[in-house]
């Protein structure tokens, strides 16, 4: 059985964020760079978990990005990954990303692909939907459960109000999300063996770019806050009224 892991680089939650080209670029100097969360947290965590159960198990990464995410990547086959490819391109287009990541899982036709459920910086939350429609396969999201069982695999995902538990044959693509696996940190012996594990580098197949990035903007700046005193619920009611247009 062979599993393809989706991982990404992120900006880290706390970096200051700025733009540059006329709001064109994101500013990417100075910013400490991670793995995205939700791709190393649960997608990759899972991965390895199945693994550690069954140890025929090829387990592989792929990532879309230049050379500067080798570190990242170095990162995910410290905690568990046998191999990973990166594809050689910058593009941030989802659809683009997609095609890339598709094309290699054609190449080695992996029974299980799993995607982190979005990315903290642009939550587009739509590279694992676009895969599996490239794939021809089907796509479970949000997971918060999976479960193998030979061929097929039971899924319990996050829907309006409740969970919803699918079954599904292999081969198959699932976005997860928070509960299908608790965070690893690597240890020394994944890191030094990270290094000599095979990273590959791909040059880019012609795909489509449906979108460009025509501006940023930051969000406002938070305004202050009034206190109100407890005692006085009916000056909160008309701050609420008259200047929060609440109701």
């Amino acid at each position: 059985m062979k599993i393809l892991v989706c991982i990404s680089k992120t900006p880290d939650t706390t970096a200051k964020i700025a733009f540059t080209d006329n709001n064109t670029k994101f500013a990417e100097a100075g910013v400490q760079f991670i793995l995205n969360p939700y791709d190393e947290w649960y997608a990759l965590v899972r991965a390895i978990e199945l693994k550690e159960a069954d140890p025929s198990i090829v387990l592989h990464l792929i990532n879309v990005g230049g050379a500067d995410n080798d570190p990242i990547i170095r990162k995910a086959l410290a905690l568990g990954g046998d191999e990973a490819f990166r594809v050689n391109s910058n593009n941030t287009d989802s659809y683009y990303i997609a095609s890339q990541i598709a094309e290699i899982a054609t190449q080695n036709n992996y029974n299980l692909i799993f995607t982190g459920k979005e990315t903290i910086d642009y939550n587009g939350s739509s590279i694992g939907g676009m895969v599996a429609e490239l794939l021809g396969l089907p796509y479970i999201s949000l997971a918060t459960k999976f479960i193998l069982e030979g061929t097929s695999c039971i899924v319990t995902r996050e829907i309006e109000g409740g969970e919803e538990v699918d079954e599904v044959n292999l081969p198959i693509v699932v976005s997860c999300q928070k509960g299908v696996a608790e965070q690893r940190i690597p240890n020394m012996r994944g890191i030094m063996g990270a290094r000599s594990k095979p990273l590959t580098v791909k040059e880019p197949i012609n795909a489509d770019v449906l979108t460009s990035i025509d501006s940023f903007e930051l969000p406002p700046a938070k305004a202050g806050v009034k206190l109100v005193a407890a005692d006085n619920p009916e000056e909160l009611v008309r701050l609420l009224h008259e200047e929060a247009k609440v109701f």
